[in-house]
């Protein structure tokens, strides 16, 4: 049975050196210089990894409750690439659980992002693989179609598309299109910078709150 209409080639990937510093940075750093308006905080993070996870995105879209066109899109992966799933945020089956994260880490993928359910919850607590959900439930997919691979998704509200960069950590996920994450990981070290003088300066019981006025002074009570 066919899986869907549209089953496209896979984005390039991105440069894997500006993957690697990624993983370095904190999810939040990222989102402020995004302007605190994109990314989702709607899944969990269901492993036991730490650091960030970053990879190149290839994109699912499945019919709730079904998982044949995640099982092609295996084929459509190669490592350090993000596997999106848009599930329409259904949590009354799971999609994937303990063997298909498992083939996902071993074949090399970065991570899983499941816009709906999961299970075998324990043994994926377990692991060391980059898995965010929406939910988990006992029940699992079937296997009927359709789906899509490698079309515009909703995650959590957060529109993905096929070859986006797509990071999580504990704080959420965002997804950006490659040619932005240069300029975002200058601007976040730069952050990070100022951060780290911050939390010395409160450490030392130096920290300057007079700012605090000139933030009040501009509401409009």
């Amino acid at each position: 049975m066919s899986t869907g209409a549209r089953k496209n080639p896979s984005a390039a990937q991105a440069i894997p050196a500006l993957i690697d510093v990624l993983r370095t940075i904190q999810v939040a750093l990222i989102s402020d210089q995004l302007h605190r308006i994109v990314g989702t905080g709607e899944l969990k993070k269901y492993d036991c990894s730490t650091g960030t996870m970053a990879g190149t995105a290839v994109t699912v879209r499945v019919r709730r409750g079904d998982n044949l066109a995640i099982l092609r899109a295996y084929q459509y992966c190669r490592p350090g690439d993000v596997m999106v799933i848009d599930g329409g945020g259904d949590t009354s089956q799971a999609l994937l659980g303990g063997i298909m994260s498992l083939h996902a880490r071993e074949i090399g993928l970065a991570g899983l992002v499941v816009d709906g359910a999961i299970r075998d919850v324990a043994e994926i607590r377990q692991r060391d693989f980059p898995l965010f959900a929406r939910g988990h439930i006992h029940r699992g997919p079937y296997k009927d179609g359709p789906g899509e691979i490698n079309v515009p998704v909703s995650i959590g509200g957060m529109t993905v598309m096929p070859g986006d960069i797509v990071i999580g950590d504990e704080d959420g996920l965002l997804a950006f299109a490659p040619e932005e994450a240069e300029g975002l990981i200058a601007k976040a070290q730069a952050q990070l910078v100022k951060e780290e003088a911050t939390i010395q300066a409160i450490l030392e019981k130096r920290w300057d709150l007079s700012f605090v006025n000139a933030l009040e002074a501009r509401c409009n009570n």
